[in-house]
This record gives C-alpha cells, structure tokens and sequence, in this order.
C-alpha cells in the first residue's frame, strides 16, 4: 500500500458510492483558484460528516475551521428546516471564500460564519448559553486542548465531537517531538483518558491526503 494507491482507492469512492455534485465542487475549485491550503476534508470525509450530524438529528452545528466552507456545506446540508451552522474563522480571505460558496450552495440562510480567533468566539458564544448538537474540531492543533474544553462548555449530553488530524502521520506516538500540533494531539489524549464527561476513541485513516485520523467523542 502507498500514497498512490490510497488516492486512487480515494477516486474510485469519490466517483461512484459519492455522486458528483456541482456546488461542492465549486467550493473545491474557488478555493484553489484563491490559493487556500489544499487541506479540507475529501469527499468520503465531508459525507461521513454529514451522515454523523444527521444520525444524531443535529439542529446546531458548530465548526472550528471554515477554511473555503466545503466540510461546511456537507455540515450545512445534514440540518432540518430550522437547523443552523456557526463556523469559526480566523482568516478574513479563507472567510470571503467559505461565504462566496455557501451563497452559491444555496445555504446562506443556514450558515453563519464569525471572523475572529477561535476560542474567543467560543467563550462569546457559551456565554449565550444554547449548546451545540454537533461541534467539528478543524483548526490548529496546538490548540485542540482548548477547543476541546470550551467545546464540552458548549454541548450536552449526547452531543457529538469530531476532531479531525489526530494521528498527525503517525507522528502522534512521538512524545518528544518538538511539533506543537502533535503535542496538542497528545494533551487531548491525555484529557480524553481522564474525562469523563465523555465517551471517545480513535480512528486512523488513509486516503487522498495521507495518512490520519480522527477522534470522536460522545458527551455523556
């Protein structure tokens, strides 16, 4: 098995169990052409998230990470009727992006975007005191320790989180490396194995970006 392998398997998914789609591609090709990071989530990725929010009947979604708004679209397009999606940016040009392709998905009315450092929107918003059905943890990760605490201040039970890039190609098991995003992987997981606020586990992944993974917690 190799990268190349991983990628081709990738397609092969992406063109048959998941039908074409005009307005995600869009938002895949507008984030290029504005030369965004090539780091969203796939297609095989941005659909599982969508049939996560979906089997917990999420009506309030929360994404730390807008990037060009595909995972947001996927997220967007799990709600009812009166569900919504807040996504945390903190890059006004990748927020300028994201809001060009939800318009054009058609969901504007359904997604709010809030430009500003992540965890200072958190704080705002858990001072308004209604909790998130599902919470999308897709930002630095050095910081995942920090989101993962305002993020249970921001759920309930039966909540579900998903933190995605954990596994960090491996880099993970390396506890002394100097890599600030694998040690904020590793602080969640020594949260994670004292929280009991929480049921989690991991799961590695391969595909079109590589080796991964993500983690995925239930409030209790």
């Amino acid at each position: 098995m190799n990268q190349e392998q991983w990628t081709a398997v990738d397609d092969y998914i992406s063109s048959t169990v998941i039908s074409s789609d005009v307005a995600l591609d869009a938002a895949l090709e507008e984030s290029t052409k504005a030369e965004l990071p090539a780091i969203a989530v796939t297609p095989n990725q941005g659909k599982l998230l969508h049939i996560l929010a979906r089997s917990i009947n999420a009506k309030r979604i929360l994404e730390i990470g807008t990037l060009g708004g595909y995972s947001t679209i996927w997220l967007a397009r799990a709600l009812p009727k009166d569900g919504s999606v807040i996504s945390l940016e903190i890059s006004a040009k990748h927020a300028d992006v994201a809001r060009k392709n939800i318009e054009r998905a058609g969901l504007a009315g359904k997604v709010e975007i809030q430009l500003g450092p992540a965890l200072d929107s958190m704080k705002q918003l858990a001072a308004e005191k209604r909790p998130f059905d599902f919470i999308f943890i897709d930002a630095d990760k050095a910081t995942i320790p920090d989101y993962f605490i305002w993020s249970l201040k921001l759920s309930r039970p039966g909540s579900l989180l998903i933190i995605d890039n954990v596994i960090r190609k491996g880099g993970v098991i390396e506890s002394q490396s100097p890599d600030p995003d694998i040690q904020g992987v590793r602080r969640l997981n020594e949260m994670l194995a004292k929280e009991t606020r929480v049921t989690a586990t991991t799961i590695q992944t391969v595909g079109s970006k590589g080796y991964d993974g993500f983690t995925i917690a239930l409030v209790n």
